[in-house]
C-alpha cells in the first residue's frame, strides 16, 4: 500500500513536468523561424508613448471655436504615388500646411495636423486623432495617380460608405487602405466593420453632415480650381471611419498628370485649393450653428 502511494504521488509530480517539457519542445520545434511556418512577418510598431502623443492646436485659445483636423496623407516609409520623383506624402503635406495657414488666417478656427512632417501614421490613427481631439471636421488630402492615357484630370470629394459609388472609386478606396500593408500583408486589423458603421442610427448624422461638406467643397470650388466629379463620391475609406466626426476625402488631383502636378506643386495652385476648402470649412460651420467669426 505505501509503494502503490508513492507511485501515485509520484506521477501527480511528473505527468505536469513531461506536458511542460512537451510544450516547451513543440514550441521550439514549430515556433522557431524557417521551422513549422513559411515566414515570420516582423513589424516595428511605434512605442506607446507615440501613439499617445497628439498634435498640437493651434488657433484661437477658446475651446468653443470649432476644431479642424487635417490629415496629410502617407509620411514616412509609406510615399504614396510618385510621379517624376515627386511623392505624394510631400505634396500633402504642403497642401496641409496651407489650408492650416489659411484658416489660421481668418481666424475664428482652431487647426491641427495630423502629422507636420515626414512621419508615417497608420490609417486608424489618423481618425483616432481626429476622434481624441475633440474635432468637428476631419479632412484627408490625397494626390493619387492613374494611367495618363485615359487623361483624368482634377480633384474629387469622397465620404465614407460600405460600397463604392462606383468601379473607379472602389479601386481608390483600395489603393488607400493598402497603406497599412507591407507587401500586401496587413499589419493592422481595423476593430470596427465600416459597414457597421452606416447602419449605426448614432451615427447618420455625421454621414449627413459629411455629405453637406462634400458638396460645399464643389460649390466653393468653382472658378477656383478643376474637379474630376461633379458629384461627391463614396467608397469604404479606412481613414474615414471615425463615426461620430463629419469626415471626408480630398483627392486633389493626379500627380502623374503635368497639368495636375504642376498646378498642386505651385504656391498659386496651393492657395486656390486653400481658399476653396477653408471657404467650405466656414460655411459648414456657419450651417451647422458653430459659427466661426474672426476673434
Amino acid at each position: 500500500a505505501g509503494m502503490r502511494r508513492l507511485l501515485i504521488l509520484l506521477g501527480l509530480f511528473l505527468v505536469p513536468v513531461a506536458v511542460f517539457g512537451a510544450m516547451v519542445a513543440a514550441d521550439r520545434t514549430f515556433g522557431a523561424p524557417g521551422r513549422g511556418f513559411d515566414y515570420v512577418v516582423r513589424v516595428d510598431l511605434p512605442p506607446v508613448e507615440a501613439l499617445a502623443a497628439l498634435p498640437k492646436i493651434e488657433g484661437p485659445l477658446d475651446a468653443t471655436r470649432p476644431l479642424v483636423v487635417i490629415d496629410a496623407g502617407h509620411g514616412g516609409k509609406d510615399p504614396g504615388a510618385i510621379s517624376n520623383g515627386v511623392q505624394e506624402k510631400d505634396l500633402t503635406l504642403a497642401m496641409a500646411r496651407a489650408l492650416r495657414d489659411e484658416l489660421l488666417r481668418g481666424g475664428g478656427v482652431r487647426v491641427a495636423l495630423t502629422r507636420s512632417e515626414d512621419r508615417y501614421l497608420f490609417l486608424g490613427e489618423r481618425s483616432a486623432i481626429a476622434r481624441q481631439l475633440g474635432a468637428d471636421l476631419f479632412i484627408s488630402l490625397h494626390a493619387d495617380s492613374t494611367e495618363v492615357a485615359t487623361g483624368a484630370t482634377g480633384a474629387t470629394v469622397y465620404t465614407l460608405s460600405a460600397k463604392g459609388s462606383n468601379e473607379v472609386a472602389e479601386r481608390m478606396a483600395a489603393r488607400e487602405n493598402a497603406a497599412d500593408s507591407i507587401n500586401g500583408v496587413r499589419i493592422v486589423e481595423q476593430s470596427d466593420d465600416v459597414s457597421a458603421i452606416l447602419v449605426d442610427l448614432s451615427q447618420r448624422e455625421s454621414q449627413e453632415k459629411s455629405e453637406l461638406f462634400a458638396r460645399l467643397i464643389l460649390r466653393e470650388g468653382q472658378g477656383l480650381m478643376p474637379f474630376k466629379e461633379a458629384l461627391p463620391q463614396s467608397a469604404a475609406f479606412a481613414v474615414l471611419k471615425a463615426p461620430d466626426v463629419p469626415s471626408v476625402l480630398f483627392e486633389t488631383g493626379y500627380i502623374n498628370n503635368p497639368a495636375d502636378l504642376s498646378r498642386l506643386r505651385s504656391e498659386a495652385g496651393r492657395l486656390a485649393l486653400a481658399q476653396t476648402l477653408a471657404r467650405a470649412i466656414r460655411v459648414f460651420f456657419a450651417r451647422s450653428g458653430q459659427t466661426a467669426i474672426s476673434p
